[in-house]
């Protein structure tokens, strides 16, 4: 109610810039009179303020009372004894067509924020939203009633305080994804997943969700699934004839780890790729995984169940190369295995042959791999006769192939030949956001394989990690995993357990392709090195006794024998 019968809709002096503008939006309001405490109207607020007030970059969050206050002193007229705050003429025409635009936007926010709401609301399954801080944002209405608490008791609140054995907030720190995981709530076993949500390359908070009601509900879908496999196994013995199952998720795939949007449109090329037999040629820097994608595009392929061989080009002599790839038959040369022996392009007959560094193949061989692919035959050295191969080619190289054609150090016409489908490997400093996840596939691979108890990352080590630009890629983050497994003794990663390059501010990855390698073979030599010194230290302390140095190392006694035998101790 206003003091002068006013009818007008009315706002508190107390409400936020944002909130105002929202409802007016949403009630399509050309102004509102605002109140203060006692009831009295102290101003009025209308589109063309708004759209002035969002010209100027006023913060949203301000009170609008503020707002009159601060435009009074400009634009002020009294109107018994009202203030009317008037920010533009009725006539100025370009601030109409923005006052609609800013008008239509703030509609169309305010649309999206009901429909999200709705969704969110109408969910099933438990969903909460947590910030960078662990605070509790968002939760919806199946999560509030399986807690028995009101929205309203869980907004703003640290998301521990909501949700018992949590662990929402240390992934919102770390930027790990947590998929699958059991939790205790109220003493029952649930399946939940927690997910880090990413922005321009940070971590801003995380969503945790209840994929099922509980444990029971799993065990309940695992029964059903089991009834429908024996269904089908009697079925394909009454129809007496094999059944096709399409696999909707090729083998391969699951091993590449990341969500990023490069390696997700690699993942999308993969199984493009894997649906015909043609050449593929993967490049990409040294240690981003390269025969991993040639691994998954063979399982999904209809080579799947032929052998995968694989060959280092780079690692065998020039001398012996021809020998390797297609065999030789008895007495062939000096040396030769009596009775001959079977090629690469033999073994892998029926499945996939895949050349590694092919860029550092020799010329004269380059011309006779040529032959075979245009003709699908081989002839082994001193043969006297083709034999017919059904293989198909996956190549590899970190090294520039065009460039090399240009100065004459690689075919042209075999590179036109093995470029058929191209499939690029970005490296690891241009891809982040999967660092966080990379290590804690690895590190809990390692750590089952080595029998040791699982390690966790603090978020401080997770931000050096994240920021460190990686120039031996993948590999040089496995190296870097084992080290920290080997070397860290407790069951938490900190930074200053990190090893000291790490922190060191990298300067750019120069073009010439090998360097990378042997920057991380300098690294790699300084990992060996102290982690040789730290055994035996720790052998030292121990008074030879290898099971106190186990110990003191906070590793398994086996996992000590291993890397006694590896260093030579």
């Amino acid at each position: 109610m206003t003091s002068n019968g006013d009818t007008s809709p009315m706002v508190s002096r107390c409400q936020t810039l944002q909130e105002v503008m929202q409802l007016m939006a949403a009630r399509g309001l050309e102004s509102v009179n605002v109140i203060d405490e006692h009831g009295r109207t102290v101003g009025r607020c209308t589109w063309r303020m708004m759209l002035r007030a969002a010209a100027d970059g006023l913060d949203r969050s301000m009170p609008i009372g503020e707002v009159l206050t601060a435009f009074s002193d400009k634009w002020e007229t009294k109107q018994e004894g009202v203030c009317v705050a008037m920010l533009m003429s009725e006539s100025d025409s370009k601030a109409t067509n923005e006052l609609g635009r800013l008008r239509r936007e703030l509609e169309e926010a305010h649309r999206l924020a009901e429909t999200m709401k709705t969704v969110l609301d109408a969910a099933y399954e438990g969903v909460v939203v947590v910030d960078e801080d662990g605070v509790v944002r968002e939760i919806n209405r199946a999560y509030c009633q399986f807690l028995g608490i009101r929205r309203e008791e869980a907004i703003g609140k640290h998301v521990t305080e909501v949700i018992e054995n949590t662990r929402l907030h240390i992934c919102a720190q770390s930027g790990i994804p947590e998929r699958g995981y059991i939790q205790k709530i109220y003493g029952q076993p649930m399946v939940v997943h927690r997910i880090p949500i990413w922005r321009d390359g940070k971590v801003i908070g995380a969503i945790g969700m209840l994929i099922f009601q509980g444990v029971s509900e799993v065990y309940e879908i695992f029964r059903r699934l089991q009834e429908l496999s024996r269904e089908a196994s009697r079925k394909e013995k009454k129809e007496a004839k094999p059944q096709e199952t399409a696999d909707s998720a090729p083998k391969g795939i699951e091993r590449i780890i990341g969500r990023n949007p490069a390696i997700a449109a690699v993942k999308q090329m993969i199984r493009r790729a894997a649906r015909v037999p043609s050449t593929v040629l993967i490049t990409g820097e040294s240690g981003t995984g390269k025969e991993v994608v040639a691994r998954a595009i063979h399982e999904a392929g209809p080579h799947a169940d032929g052998p995968f061989v694989s060959v280092n080009c780079a690692a065998i002599p020039e001398s012996l190369l021809e020998a390797e790839l297609f065999g030789y038959e008895d007495g062939a040369f000096t040396g030769a295995k009596k009775g001959g022996k079977p090629g690469k392009f033999q073994l892998a007959h029926g499945g996939t042959l895949f050349l590694d560094e092919i860029g550092d193949m020799p010329l004269a061989m380059q011309a006779k791999i040529l032959r075979v692919l245009e003709e699908k035959k081989v002839e082994k050295v001193g043969g006297l006769y083709e034999t017919k191969v059904d293989v198909r080619i996956i190549a590899a190289t970190n090294k520039p192939l065009e460039e090399m054609v240009r100065n004459g150090t690689f075919r042209e016409d075999l590179f036109y030949r093995l470029n058929i489908i191209r499939i690029h490997l970005p490296p690891l400093r241009e891809r982040k956001t999967d660092i966080p996840a990379l290590l804690a596939h690895h590190m809990e691979r390692m750590c089952r394989q080595f029998g040791v108890a699982l390690k966790s990352f603090t978020k401080e080590a997770m931000e050096v990690l994240v920021d460190y630009s990686w120039p031996g890629n993948i590999r040089e983050l496995v190296n870097v995993v084992e080290w920290l497994i080997s070397m860290v003794e407790g069951d938490v990663i900190e930074r200053e357990h990190l090893p000291a390059y790490l922190s060191t501010v990298q300067p750019a990855v120069s073009a010439l392709p090998d360097q990378g390698v042997r920057i991380a073979d300098l690294w790699k030599e300084m990992v060996y090195q102290s982690e040789r010194e730290r055994i035996a230290a720790a052998l030292v302390a121990a008074g030879g006794n290898k099971a106190e140095a186990a110990r003191r190392l906070g590793i398994h006694r086996s996992t000590l024998y291993e890397k006694l035998k590896k260093y030579g101790l």
